[in-house]
């Protein structure tokens, strides 16, 4: 029996070049727009009577040159604070949500709790939780109690975020119908090998790309440590900038956390768009 050779039609070639000129022809006119608009952008900005004041103010190459060491030293305790703080609120923000899916009436404390959890601390802004823990855990003098301002700030952080977290992710379990629980109990396994093996690995990919743009105001909301002491990025522009009186350092610390949140934020577009993808959008 001989092997059968599938060829496109001509029509489907036709459709295919029709295409790709499309394409060329879009991607040459938003390149050519974007070039013009960033040009017409550019004449006005420094064509404006006050742009050397501007210039040399906040685009002071020397400052920049001397300003960076430090700014970028800092910049690692903004990493730091992240990386501690992001492990540490995942598994904050999934006990929370798991305890407010508990139904039973024997755990309706910790519903409360948790409840009341969640809408304190999201109601709270994050600059202020971390004033209070930060210079509220040391003035109880609390035997044990951490004084340490990145260990203070971390908790802060974990406080804060856990209670956004919490609400992704009981979004995501709420998300998965409810016949994937009842058949899972209909096979026998307890609530919590239902939640485990059936509910949290669905919700877990949906609840992926707002968790990761969580976590990309998580590494900016890093900075807001430095309100308790801690010499971070920012810290270190303003001492800079307070005693050279130049800006500059702070387009340092901004060009920082911009090379670190964009890579972030498109593999959130790449994970958003995949999801759609599977869902048949």
């Amino acid at each position: 029996m001989s092997e059968v050779t599938w060829v496109k039609s001509e029509r489907q070639l036709q459709r295919e070049r029709l295409r790709r000129v499309r394409a060329a022809r879009s991607g040459t006119i938003a390149t050519v727009s974007t070039i013009v608009f960033l040009g017409v952008l550019a004449a006005v900005v420094t064509g404006s009577p006050g742009w050397p004041r501007v210039r040399d103010t906040f685009f002071s190459a020397e400052a920049f040159a001397k300003a960076w060491p430090d700014v970028l030293d800092g910049f690692w305790t903004n990493v730091t604070i992240f990386l501690i703080a992001e492990p540490l609120i995942l598994v904050v923000g999934l006990l929370v949500a798991l305890v407010r899916t508990l139904r039973a009436p024997v755990f309706f404390p910790l519903r409360a709790l948790a409840v009341a959890y969640t809408d304190v601390f999201r109601g709270v802004p994050t600059l202020l939780v971390i004033l209070l823990v930060g210079f509220g855990v040391p003035a109880l003098d609390l035997q044990g109690a951490p004084r340490d301002e990145v260990t203070l700030g971390v908790i802060a952080l974990t406080l804060s975020y856990g209670a956004y977290v919490a609400e992704v992710f009981r979004a995501g379990i709420d998300s998965v119908h409810p016949s994937q629980r009842a058949a899972a109990r209909s096979l026998g396994l307890s609530h919590g090998k239902t939640m485990r093996y059936v509910v949290l690995p669905q919700a877990w990919r949906r609840v992926v790309p707002p968790l990761l743009n969580d976590f990309v105001s998580l590494q900016k909301d890093t900075s807001l440590v430095s309100t308790i002491g801690v010499v971070e990025a920012l810290r270190q522009a303003q001492i800079y900038a307070s005693s050279k009186f130049n800006y500059t350092p702070y387009l340092a610390g901004a060009l920082l956390f911009v090379l670190l949140t964009i890579p972030m934020a498109r593999f959130t577009d790449h994970l958003a768009a995949r999801s759609q993808r599977r869902r048949g959008q």
